[in-house]
């Protein structure tokens, strides 16, 4: 569990303090002070992994020398009393490597400090604790003076800075740091996360603790006051005591953005907020036993999954308000209404398909709740559109929200109804403001983004006030920020029309690849591009971003009219993007002057001509976070912008500075939105699920690049473009003994199973109950077939398929002859179906199959009980050693990380039995031969020659050798 720190202080002569002595020490150096006139040596320090000054544009190269900038800056300052330096300290995820740190480290600090002018003295310090985890931090000393340039030339200190000291600049320091140190652990895979915000503000109510370093523990241990350390050990202390008094307080914290947790998770936090062993052992003691702790049993990994009572509670209560207004039908529209309304769409030019109708009838029912579940560019909000008519046209008064100001501007753009934010609705309702009433229909868009909580709140509002909730969205596009998957669980339990036909696509094969986008079938997706060649490799990343800018620029000159914008997965990357796309507009003169002006995201130049961006919502100006719009008229403290909407604002950069290049965005902004064209950058952070918003925001083209230092080959970028990343609800466990033995209900976490849904009816006539698409096995209407009998369920019939395919060709194989064209054909559209259904399908139906060849003929016949449970039974025995793999490796490289810090230590006592234990380990893997298989491919996670060819035994039993100095880094 990453841990969020970070804080800020000055280093200033009145608390008898020397900017050379205080870089000396964060460096490990010896450095000379000519103001005092002695040197401080620190240079048997430990821990310091890496060190360098990085310095602004216009500073002198000799500022590289630390001894020598900090010299100059105490030479610069005159007073007794004077401020020298700010320091900033930030907690670095003990989860990365110790290079992955420090390039976490270093991007941070020239995007946020070097980049508006300040000299960047930076430190990573790596240091083990006695529990022997690692405590990675980095201090960074800024200078507070900006770089001036003298009449003759010479380059040295001017005035201080007083924008840097502004608090809103600390406080989006704060926020920058969590979402690049957020951003940084999806794109390497690494599932951990960090929130910047306060626990009070998180609603936990623990004390915030400071972060302390090695440093501190080594006084406190020699008996030297450490003011610091004594304020982390009672605010440590404190907080186990609070937990303890309520062990419900850790629940709810831990709970906070994930629905269920592991014993990992509840023992690294506990570690966090206690003080020794004594306290951490009551305290874990008292959450395992508090009577709010509630177990869930194992999930597909093999690991006991637990959750809180509370979390569980608001599940329920969710649970309840939706089956309370799925059983009303107080919000009935006459279809007259419904009529004219269509009829006035078509005078329009808006003519509704089948699934959109089937849609809008859905909607518009009586029922207090109706959930709309459309792929991308699917034409929910045209559909949405009239039924905003339809439900006017019968008193009805209807309101939007959305998580985003940006989704909620599309909400309203799109379809007329007059939108917010989900926070600004609630925040009038505690104010007694914008109540609802039974005569309100209150759409929800983009409802797969919004947590557990979130929902129930709302819903249950909605309940409470008897107003009529439309939930809009997609729960396979970008997944919930806080705990829970909400709007998956509501609509499996009460059902929810589909609109599958994709509409915003001009190219039908473009069209066909989102549906395949939607349903999990990146790679056919990504291979349809591939093959019209709108898939682009680069040697490198750099290279790529180059090669897409190119590409962009050359577009924006053959397509002018046409909107455009460049997704990508990180803010770094949409900097670098930006910067691009500006160099290449500068130099075909499109763009005015520029002129210098500090945003809030630091110094920017801006021009007439320029795309922008905006940050932050304002009613006053009308704009939401990610509005775009062009610059018209700039100065240095005001600029004037036509919006993409076709409004004009001006407004100065003191009421707002939220401002932005826009010619890039992250794909999380991105949902939701609508353009012409669109170039996408890939990076190792993307999933499926801004894999499929990335690719699906356009209307006429979109270009994939990517670098094949990311991805070497077409396969791998599939690969992690396929990853599965859906949230999942305490409640999935609980109904595992309910279920039958069919249908998994989300594939990560396998052998999880669903209730069966009751039949859903619409008042257009029967409504088939069975599914389209994995992520909802049993819960969706589909509204194309309102009219037709319910199919067989997709399962069934894959298997029936593959069944009868995999027969043919056992057939002839058995006859002695190559299988037919079109029965390999067959057999290779079967095994696209089965993934289809169910990932890893197709492999697992195979091996099923080998082991037991019966089973082709029954699945063939159309008997597919059997085959569905020995498809389960091969799916655990997959994932269970893939789970055990995982395990074995965080144990080896946890006790190689130990047996490192008792050997550092002279321990040689508990040096053996650490050793022993590892030894264990690798005589267990001769008892168990496909994790050993398994671990082959790992052998630099376990601190071995990847490029070895001798056996993992034998290399294992190598690196356990007495005489070794274990210096491997894990």
């Amino acid at each position: 569990m990453a841990i969020y720190h970070l804080s800020a202080k000055v280093i200033s002569r009145a608390a008898g303090s020397s900017a050379v002595a205080a870089a000396a020490y964060r460096s490990a150096d010896r450095l000379h002070d000519e103001r005092l006139g002695r040197s401080h040596d620190f240079s048997n320090k430990a821990g310091v992994v890496h060190s360098e000054v990085l310095l602004p544009g216009g500073a002198p190269d000799e500022w590289h020398d630390r001894e020598r900038l900090w010299n100059d800056v105490e030479a610069a300052e005159l007073r007794k009393d004077a401020q020298l330096s700010r320091e900033v300290e930030f907690a670095i995820p003990r989860e990365m490597t110790e290079q992955q740190g420090i390039d976490l480290a270093r991007d941070f600090v020239k995007r946020e400090f070097v980049a508006r002018g300040m000299v960047a003295d930076l430190n990573v310090h790596w240091d083990i604790g006695a529990d022997g985890l690692a405590r990675p931090h980095a201090h960074v000393m800024l200078t507070m003076r900006e770089i001036k340039i003298g009449e003759e030339g010479e380059v040295g200190f001017g005035a201080k800075v007083r924008e840097w000291n502004r608090t809103e600049l600390l406080t989006h320091w704060r926020e920058a740091w969590a979402e690049h140190v957020n951003e940084r652990l999806a794109e390497l895979d690494i599932d951990a996360r960090i929130d910047h915000r306060s626990l009070e503000e998180q609603g936990i109510e623990l004390e915030p603790q400071h972060k302390i370093g090695p440093a501190a523990s080594r006084m406190a241990g020699q008996g030297l006051e450490a003011e610091r350390l004594q304020d982390h050990v009672e605010i440590a202390r404190s907080n186990g005591e609070r937990i303890l008094a309520n062990p419900s307080i850790a629940l709810d914290a831990i709970t906070h953005q994930q629905a269920t947790f592991t014993h990992r998770d509840l023992a690294i936090f506990v570690h966090r907020h206690s003080e020794g062993k004594e306290q951490f052992d009551a305290v874990i003691g008292a959450v395992k036993a508090s009577p709010e702790l509630v177990a869930l049993g194992r999930d597909g990994r093999g690991e006991d999954r637990f959750t809180s009572r509370l979390m569980l509670e608001t599940e329920q209560r969710l649970e309840r308000a939706t089956a309370k207004l799925d059983a009303r039908r107080n919000h009935g529209v006459a279809d007259r209404y419904r009529d004219r309304a269509l009829e006035s769409a078509l005078d329009r030019g808006l003519e509704l398909s089948a699934e959109q109708r089937g849609a809008l009838e859905h909607a518009t029912s009586a029922r207090g709740i109706s959930n709309v579940i459309g792929y991308a560019g699917s034409g929910k909000s045209s559909m949405l559109g009239v039924a905003r008519d339809a439900w006017e046209a019968a008193g009805y008064e209807v309101r939007g929200a959305a998580l985003s100001g940006i989704a909620s501007e599309g909400l309203e753009q799109g379809s007329g109804i007059a939108s917010r934010t989900i926070a600004s609705l609630e925040h009038q309702w505690a104010n007694g403001r914008e109540l609802l009433t039974d005569k309100h229909v209150l759409v929800i868009d983009e409802a797969g983004m919004l947590g557990t909580r979130q929902l129930e709140r709302v819903v249950t509002e909605a309940e409470k006030q008897g107003a009529k909730i439309v939930l809009v969205g997609d729960p396979e596009q970008l997944q919930a920020i806080e705990a829970g998957a909400a709007f998956r669980s509501t609509a499996e339990r009460h059902g929810a029309v589909e609109i599958t036909s994709i509409r915003r696509q001009n190219e039908s094969w473009q069209r066909d690849a989102t549906r395949e986008l939607a349903t999990g079938r990146t790679g056919e997706a990504i291979g349809r591009y591939a093959d019209a060649g709108h898939l682009h490799a680069a040697d490198t990343r750099e290279v790529a971003r180059g090669d897409l800018v190119d590409a962009w620029d050359r577009d924006r000159q053959l397509h002018p009219d046409a909107s455009r914008i460049i997704l990508t997965h990180t803010n770094d990357e949409v900097r670098a993007l930006n910067d691009e796309a500006r160099t290449r507009l500068r130099a075909g003169g499109s763009l005015g002057p520029d002129v210098a002006m500090t945003v809030e995201r630091g110094d920017r130049n801006f021009a007439s001509g320029d795309r922008v961006m905006f940050q932050r919502n304002d009613r006053d100006l009308g704009v939401k976070n990610g509005t775009l719009g062009t610059v018209q008229t700039i100065d240095r403290m005001r600029i004037g912008v036509l919006l993409d909407d076709g409004r004009s604002i001006a407004f100065d950069l003191k009421d707002y500075a939220h401002v932005d290049h826009g010619y890039a965005a992250t794909i999380h902004k991105a949902q939701g939105m609508t353009v012409d064209r669109v170039h996408v950058l890939a990076t190792p952070g993307l999933d499926r699920h801004s894999a499929y918003v990335a690719m699906s925001r356009h209307r006429q083209s979109v270009d994939l690049h990517y670098g094949r230092d990311d991805f070497a080959d077409q396969p791998r970028l599939v690969r992690a473009l396929s990853r599965e990343r859906g949230k999942d609800m305490a409640s999935d466990y609980l109904e595992r003994e309910a279920a039958p033995a069919v249908a998994p209900k989300r594939n990560i976490f396998a052998g999880i199973k669903v209730r069966p849904m009751p039949e859903l009816t619409l008042q257009s006539g029967p409504a088939p109950t069975s599914p389209k698409r994995r992520a909802l096995d049993g819960v969706r209407v589909n509204a194309r077939a309102l009219d037709a009998l319910a199919p067989r369920n997709p399962l069934d019939q894959a298997i029936e398929s593959y069944g009868r395919a995999a027969k043919d060709v056992e057939g002839m194989v058995q006859q002695g002859y190559q299988p037919l064209r079109h029965q390999v054909d067959a057999m290779e559209r079967a095994q696209r179906a089965m993934n289809a259904v169910r990932e890893h399908g197709s492999a697992d139906l195979a091996e099923a199959m080998r082991k037991d060849p019966s089973l082709m003929s029954e699945a063939a016949g159309g008997r597919t009980q059997r085959a569905i449970q020995a498809m389960a039974a091969e799916a655990e025995i997959r994932i269970d050693v893939q789970g055990r793999a995982d395990r074995f490796v965080s144990e080896w490289q946890s006790n190689a990380r130990q047996l490192r810090h008792l050997q550092r230590e002279g321990d040689y006592a508990r040096m053996d039995s650490v050793r022993d234990r590892l030894d264990g380990m690798a005589k267990s893997l001769h008892r168990d031969a496909q994790l050993e298989s398994l671990l082959r491919n790992r052998r630099a996670e376990l601190g071995l020659d990847a490029l070895s060819k001798k056996t993992l035994s034998h290399d294992l039993a190598e690196y356990l050798r007495p005489s070794r100095g274990l210096g491997i880094g894990m």
